[in-house]
């Protein structure tokens, strides 16, 4: 069509700028596919009550077929005004100045196979109008699912042996499972060490003032006040339950999309790795760091494997005691693994 005739000339015929007339050669993203894209970005969010940010409701929109770069993502919410609720600053409520027994921390020699292998546990508080009220939780490490917790206004160690009650008569874990937790006095006292006993779990605790040990339970709280606490006004506490009761059971357990389980929801997680795993018995391997000059060893919880000796570091051990009491206390459930058949 063109012909002879030179763009410069024609754009002086038709009295519009070189630059108008390049631009409208350009490709543009049509109209119904962009109000497509937004209004799927619109129910995404409001679908989750704001609390999914711009790279979780990219992962839905793919989930959906429909490929959107994530800057578009985040562009189209800032317009729409739908950005995630932003969180407040965490508070730490632990209170480890306690003569109680500190047990080894195996959480982080642990590469764990399948459900049940490891959970993690933790306590938080949340503030009402009118009074302060207190959250423990049990994870699973391998999913991230809450498996048992507890809501109640006191701080006493029932609390946490009742969500941990919670998580054995859901889950019926078999014995040898990993048990970890922070250094509280909770998780600490005789009465929770008695139920960890009576069902043949094995205690760990986090290092001193190290909460990357106990990250995936953190994480969990982070989410629940930023999604949940921080977004909604509770007249008392059982109201607060009900709506933490929604989010745990129906929401975070089977909906919300997890980034460290490849944008899945833990009840997905779990249901494709018993698919995937269906013929496999391996439990998870416990990997002990020995002095330096000997070879690091590695055994299958389940499988009756012995520890190596230890160093005596403070990292490791409090005392000379503890170390004694903690030997003493693992060979003898494992000993009972052996016998029970091992780690599910």
């Amino acid at each position: 069509m063109q012909g002879s005739m030179k763009i410069e000339r024609m754009c002086e015929l038709a009295r519009v700028s070189r630059a108008g007339f390049y631009r409208s050669l350009k490709e543009r993203v049509p109209v119904e596919e962009s109000m497509e894209v937004r209004s799927a970005i619109q129910q995404i969010a409001l679908e989750h009550r704001r609390r999914y940010g711009y790279r979780r409701v990219t992962a839905a929109l793919r989930r959906r077929g429909m490929l959107v770069n994530r800057k578009r993502v985040a562009r189209i919410m800032r317009e729409d005004n739908l950005l995630a609720v932003q969180p407040k600053q965490f508070v730490t409520t632990t209170d480890s100045k306690h003569a109680l027994d500190i047990y080894l921390n195996l959480a982080r020699r642990m590469q764990l196979t399948g459900i049940n292998q490891l959970w993690i546990a933790d306590i938080t508080y949340i503030r009402l109008k009118a009074e302060f009220v207190y959250l423990a939780l049990v994870l699973d490490g391998f999913s991230r699912k809450v498996v048992g917790w507890k809501l109640d206004r006191t701080l006493a160690s029932r609390l946490a042996t009742e969500a941990l009650e919670s998580a054995i008569a859901t889950r019926k874990p078999l014995a040898g499972l990993v048990h970890h937790s922070d250094r509280g006095i909770q998780y600490a006292s005789g009465e929770y060490v008695a139920i960890l006993k009576k069902h043949e779990m094995i205690p760990s605790m986090s290092r001193p003032a190290n909460p990357y040990d106990n990250a995936s339970c953190e994480s969990f709280i982070k989410t629940l006040k930023r999604e949940e606490i921080y977004a909604n006004e509770y007249q008392d506490l059982e109201h607060l339950r009900s709506h933490i009761e929604e989010f745990i059971e129906r929401y975070y357990n089977q909906k919300r999309l997890h980034s460290a389980l490849g944008y899945r929801s833990p009840e997905e997680f779990e249901q494709e790795a018993k698919q995937q795993s269906a013929a496999a018995t391996t439990g998870a391997t416990v990997t002990f760091f020995p002095p330096s000059g000997r070879e690091a060893s590695t055994g299958m919880l389940g499988e009756g494997t012995q520890p190596p000796s230890l160093p005596q570091t403070p990292s490791l051990l409090e005392n000379q005691r503890h170390e004694t009491e903690n030997r003493s206390l693992l060979l003898s459930v494992e000993s009972q693994i052996v016998s029970s058949g091992g780690v599910e």
